[in-house]
């Protein structure tokens, strides 16, 4: 009898770098449109928004791969933490560590004796790896990996940023918040959509929340560019 076989392509084996990439450039296309929007609204000519826009893109940029790295690095430390003291746990109480894997077992389903077999089973196999996925949750999938996410969030952003720069560059002077606004709004829910489709959500969805808080970060700031603009005129 001939075995059936597939293949299948999860879309959790990329949510380390998706999450970074969609962040990083989500994070510069609407800081940097709602500095540039935002400054436009005060009255500035071309030079200084371009100057505030670029100056948005490198600080936003190094601060996405520092928070990045910061915040991935910690949970990278708290689950080398886990293992260690998994590890010791294994050492010390063998018995008690394969009793806790057997119940893990029958709480998903399986009956008391086939839950026994199955955890001697993986423990001889490769007993911390198996209570780690098993009973931490931490497989080889979803580890964490600090110079990735900070090296993906800051390209990103970079990338994300130089879209309202761009469109600031070639826009008319006297329409330049109105164009980059604009532009951002298109630029965000390509981005939006992009993200949902290569994550396997649905398309229109990830494209209209992407938009929305990025509308709502312009409107915010060119208020306060408007208010400060008047009040310094």
């Amino acid at each position: 009898m001939r075995r059936l076989s597939h293949t299948e392509g999860h879309m959790i084996h990329r949510i380390g770098w998706l999450r970074a990439a969609v962040l990083g450039a989500n994070d510069g296309i609407v800081s940097t449109s709602s500095l540039v929007v935002g400054v436009a609204a005060a009255g500035t000519g071309r030079t200084e928004v371009l100057v505030a826009g670029l100056a948005g893109l490198v600080a936003g940029a190094m601060s996405m791969a520092a928070g990045e790295y910061v915040s991935v690095s910690s949970q990278a430390d708290a689950e080398r933490a886990d293992l260690a003291r998994e590890r010791q746990e294994l050492a010390e109480l063998p018995e008690a560590e394969l009793e806790e894997l057997t119940q893990i077992y029958v709480a998903r389903g399986l009956d008391r004796g086939l839950a026994e077999k199955v955890a001697a089973q993986l423990t001889e196999r490769d007993a911390l790896a198996t209570h780690a996925r098993d009973e931490l949750g931490i497989s080889e999938t979803v580890a964490t990996h600090p110079v990735q996410a900070a090296f993906v969030s800051a390209l990103t952003f970079a990338v994300g940023a130089v879209v309202p720069l761009i469109v600031a560059l070639l826009a008319p002077a006297a329409r330049t918040g109105a164009v980059v606004a604009a532009a951002t709004l298109v630029a965000l829910a390509v981005l939006g959509a992009l993200g949902a489709s290569a994550g396997g959500a649905g398309l229109v969805r990830g494209a209209v929340r992407v938009t929305f808080w990025g509308a709502l970060a312009m409107a915010a700031t060119a208020a306060v560019g408007t208010i400060f603009g008047v009040t310094a005129g």
